[in-house]
């Protein structure tokens, strides 16, 4: 399925929902390259404006960015 995705959307991530700016199928996973298919989207960062895969990579990178200070 995952390959048969057209073409990325560019999104605004806001606190609990996303502006789209450019449609599309899907986005690219911050940290893994993943694609999200855009109805599968749960995970994103409104501070870092990235999207994430999932809970796992979400998290990981949270603590990552806080360890660095940049949230």
């Amino acid at each position: 399925m995952l390959d048969t995705l057209g073409r990325p959307a560019r999104l605004r991530y806001l606190s609990g929902s996303y502006h789209v700016i450019a449609h599309g199928d899907f986005v690219l996973c911050a940290v893994t390259g993943q694609r999200i298919p855009l109805p599968a989207l749960r995970y994103w960062s409104h501070e870092l404006q990235e999207a994430y895969f999932d809970a796992a990579v979400a998290t990981n990178r949270y603590q990552e960015m806080r360890e660095k200070g940049k949230l």
